[in-house]
Parts: C-alpha cells; sequence; structure tokens
C-alpha cells in the first residue's frame, strides 16, 4: 500500500503543471577556470570529457570498440575522430573554440548519436549534447550565492483557438512572491529554428542574467514569457518546431550534409564552433505597422502577424494576463527572439503596434526606414527597436546604420554585436542582457 501511495505521489508530481526552479541546469558556468584545463561542466559527474583545454581548444573522446567511422558534430559539421587501441574515439579541435555554449553530437557509422555521459539540449531539431568554453567575463550569466533568484514556472494552458495544449517557461523576478501586490512587464522571448521554450533557460541562462542585473540594480524587474513557436500539427505542445528557416540551429539555411549522418551539416567550417553567416532578413514580413504578413513561413496564412502572432493575441497574453501579476497595458510589453524568433517578433511586433511597445531582433531581423510607412505613428507606438549580431555573422555590419536612420527620424534604436561571437547562444546571452538594461524604464 505504502508503494502504491508513494507511486501516486510521484506521478501526481510529475504531471502538474506547475514546477520551480532556480535554473535550467545545474552546470556551473565560472568564469575563474578559464584559460585552464577542465571537464566539460555539462558532463556527469567524473567524466573527463569533452575536456576544455587551456587554450580553449575542446577534446572529445567516444568509446565505439566495433565502429568502422565515428564523427564529433560540432555546430553541424563532422570532424573525423581518431580510434586507440581501446576502441575509445579522440578528436581535439585544431582551433581554440568561441566563448560559451555550443552543440555538438557523435555520428557513429552513420548513425546520430548522443554522447551518453554528457547532458542533453534541444537544437537542429533534434537532442543534442553541449559543451561551453568559459567566458572571463561571463559573470553575468552565473549563479551567484549572494543574488536573490527568481523563479522559472513550467505551466500548460489551453488554447482555445487551436483547440490545443500547451506548455510555457516563466520568469518571475525575485520580488514576485515578497510583495503580492506589485504588477510587472511582460517580455515575450522567442527560441530558433529547431528548438522550443526550454532554451531560453537551458542555453540562454534567462533567468541567471535577469537575477544579476535586478541585483546590480542594472534592470527592471519584469516577467520573461517563453513558448514554443509551432503552430498547429500533431499536438500543440510538441518540443520543438521543425526548423522554420531551414535544416538547422536557430535557422541557419538548409546544407548539404558535410558528412553522413549529419543533419543541417556544413554550417560552419572546419575546427570552428559555428562561424557561419546570419539568417538572413525577414523578407516580405510586411512595412509600417499592421504588416507582418509572414503567416505561411510561421504556421499558417494570411493573418496579420501569422498563426503564431493570433495565438499569441486571441490565447497567450490573454492567459498570461489572467494567471500573473501583469501590467496588461501596451508600454508594458516587450517581445524579443534569436534568429527565428527575430523574424517572428518583428513580425508580430509590427501587426500587432498596440500590444508591444518594445522590439528586440537578435541575429535575423532588422527594421529599417523602407519598414516605417508613418513615421509619427510608429515613434508614437514603439519605445525602442533593438537590433544585434554576433560579430562574426553576415548581417553585423548591417544594423548599425539601420539603426542610425531610425534614430535621425525619432524612432529610438539600439545596434549591439557580440565581439567574436557567432549564431550561437553567446551572442544571444549577451544580447538579452543589453537589451534587458533598456526595457520598460521610459
Amino acid at each position: 500500500m505504502k508503494r502504491v501511495l508513494l507511486f501516486t505521489v510521484l506521478m501526481v508530481m510529475l504531471v502538474n503543471v506547475t514546477c520551480w526552479a532556480q535554473m535550467g541546469n545545474t552546470a556551473a558556468l565560472s568564469p575563474s577556470v578559464a584559460g585552464t584545463v577542465h571537464p566539460n561542466p555539462y558532463n556527469f559527474p567524473g567524466r573527463q570529457f569533452p575536456r576544455i583545454e587551456a587554450d580553449n581548444k575542446v577534446t572529445f573522446q567516444f568509446s565505439a570498440p566495433d565502429a568502422e567511422k565515428v564523427q564529433v558534430a560540432i555546430a553541424g559539421t563532422g570532424q573525423d575522430m581518431t580510434k586507440g587501441e581501446n576502441g575509445v574515439w579522440t578528436y581535439t579541435t585544431p582551433q581554440a573554440q568561441d566563448l560559451g555554449y555550443h552543440n555538438y553530437w557523435m555520428v557513429v557509422d552513420g548513425a546520430v548519436v548522443v554522447d551518453p555521459y554528457v547532458e542533453t539540449f534541444i537544437g537542429y531539431s533534434h537532442m543534442c549534447n553541449g559543451f561551453e568554453v568559459a567566458d572571463p567575463d561571463g559573470g553575468f550569466y552565473e549563479m551567484k550565492q549572494d543574488v536573490p533568484h527568481g523563479n522559472v514556472l513550467i505551466k500548460n494552458y489551453y488554447a482555445k483557438s487551436i483547440s490545443q495544449w500547451r506548455q510555457i517557461y516563466v520568469y518571475t523576478p525575485p520580488q514576485y512572491d515578497k510583495d503580492t501586490t506589485t504588477r510587472y512587464p511582460v517580455l515575450y522571448l522567442q527560441h530558433g529554428g529547431g528548438e522550443d521554450q526550454r532554451v531560453w533557460i537551458e542555453m540562454g541562462r534567462t533567468n541567471l542574467i535577469l537575477d544579476n542585473l535586478l541585483a546590480e540594480n542594472k534592470c527592471k524587474p519584469f516577467i520573461v514569457v517563453m513558448e514554443t513557436s509551432a503552430v498547429g500539427g500533431a499536438g500543440g505542445m510538441r518540443r520543438g518546431g521543425a526548423g522554420m528557416m531551414g535544416g538547422g540551429r536557430g535557422g541557419r539555411g538548409a546544407a548539404a550534409p558535410a558528412a553522413p549522418g549529419v543533419p543541417g551539416a556544413a554550417m560552419a567550417p572546419a575546427g570552428g564552433a559555428g562561424r557561419g553567416a546570419g539568417a538572413g532578413r525577414g523578407a516580405g514580413a510586411g512595412r509600417g505597422m499592421g504588416g507582418g504578413m509572414m503567416g505561411g513561413m510561421f504556421g499558417g496564412g494570411g493573418e496579420p502577424g501569422g498563426a503564431y502572432g493570433q495565438l499569441m493575441v486571441n490565447d497567450l497574453i490573454p492567459w498570461v494576463d489572467a494567471n500573473f501579476r501583469t501590467l496588461s497595458d501596451q508600454p508594458n510589453r516587450a517581445m524579443a527572439g534569436l534568429s527565428m524568433g527575430s523574424m517572428q517578433t518583428r513580425t508580430v511586433t509590427l501587426a500587432f503596434p498596440d500590444k508591444f511597445a518594445y522590439i528586440g531582433l537578435f541575429s535575423g531581423s532588422t527594421i529599417s526606414m523602407t519598414d516605417v510607412e508613418n513615421t509619427e505613428g510608429f515613434k508614437d507606438k514603439f519605445k525602442l527597436v533593438f537590433m544585434s549580431f554576433g560579430s562574426r555573422e553576415g548581417g553585423a555590419s548591417r544594423i548599425k546604420p539601420a539603426a542610425d536612420a531610425l534614430n535621425e527620424a525619432g524612432i529610438k534604436a539600439v545596434s549591439y554585436v557580440s565581439p567574436l561571437t557567432a549564431h550561437e547562444f553567446q551572442t544571444w546571452r549577451r544580447s538579452l542582457r543589453e537589451y534587458s538594461m533598456l526595457l520598460f524604464k521610459d
């Protein structure tokens, strides 16, 4: 009887629609290990590989005694490993890897598999392993003992307009549970292609970035809502979109595999960690205010804001406002996204200027004066247009001229280029930090 009762309690805990966490994973990312030899922070306890070398090269090992060929695919590009006499395959990157988080997986005789002794994360429309190169200036996303921490809640809500249950992650700031009378602005934060609502916590470390900014009094407290962008299909709660902008993570274009069994490969040069060009601008997203007719790309045709914009306006935003202490007016609502999510953000915000006051475009779209038909109306509605890229991305050169032109017209715009990063999460962690410090201050 006791066993039955224990099983019942555990099942209730598993299916309960609310969970709390202080961070998306337990890996301790400390800037203090930069420049030293140390195990990857996502390794299981006692596992030494992948190993981050002192010069930021990375050594991988994988045991496959009977395999004829093993590769490690780093950010989508397969690299041949060397087999040792003990059946353990080894590979060390010839170049130092960029700072921050990177996806990788194994390809064993053409079959894509994960490293069983390393944490897995969603990316490239499948599960990947992760490794992290310590950033000496990465304290802004480090878990700190002397900093108050907010909560990450996992909630399920029913979207009536599409008759589906959907899952969201919601960050509430440390003050949220202490003063139950205060209401907060809301940021709706979108993932990239081949990802879902988990990534901004697990790899992006959104909660820790905001906890640390709040502790330093560098941003206003606000709620963050993260949801999958997929609409329709078999189950609204499915894990991850189908790589809307192509087969790769974060919306990179599809390419022929560099090696058998490496999905979405040829996205980064050998030895690099995702040093590819950024996603293209959200062409066809509509001009002015009330445009944004990218419904076909984002799951349905022709409605302003696309299928996901319609879902946000009709289901998600009303549910969030009804279930959290939000400031539910337009000046207190922002949206941002990475890669595909930036194009989605552009589409939705331009289609619904009465819903959003802040626009954040990370590694994907831009807004230029050619998109603004009514300058005074645009300036009246939108308090900020923020655009960013990594310096290794192809779009990095275009955002400053776009922002300068908007500012000359009286529209507040900010451009940010993350130094020495590509189309990966270090760019987006830094972008979120910069964007967050500008929100909800007007």
